[in-house]
């Protein structure tokens, strides 16, 4: 599974692009650097949409390809505003 980071603007001008890119993984469209669209196939969304399917049945599934990085815990801790 292929991810593509679009940015809004990119979108707009490829949709076309953008359609393909989804045939192979989804596509996350950012508005000022930050994600706000998903795009997949109709297939990718009703397999994530069923109710009835757990994170681990989704991992379980034969053609399942996820990358997942945890964050360093440096990124994650920031001190208190106290003003």
């Amino acid at each position: 599974m292929t991810v593509t980071t679009l940015t809004s603007r990119e979108f707009n001008q490829d949709t076309s692009g953008a359609k393909k890119a989804a045939a192979k993984g989804p596509v996350f469209i950012t508005d000022r650097g930050r994600p706000t669209h998903v795009l997949l196939t109709i297939e990718d969304y009703m397999r994530l949409s069923q109710a009835d399917v757990s994170l681990a049945d989704a991992l379980a599934q034969p053609d399942a390809d996820f990358d997942f990085e945890l964050p360093r815990m440096g990124s994650l801790i920031k001190p208190a505003d106290l003003d």
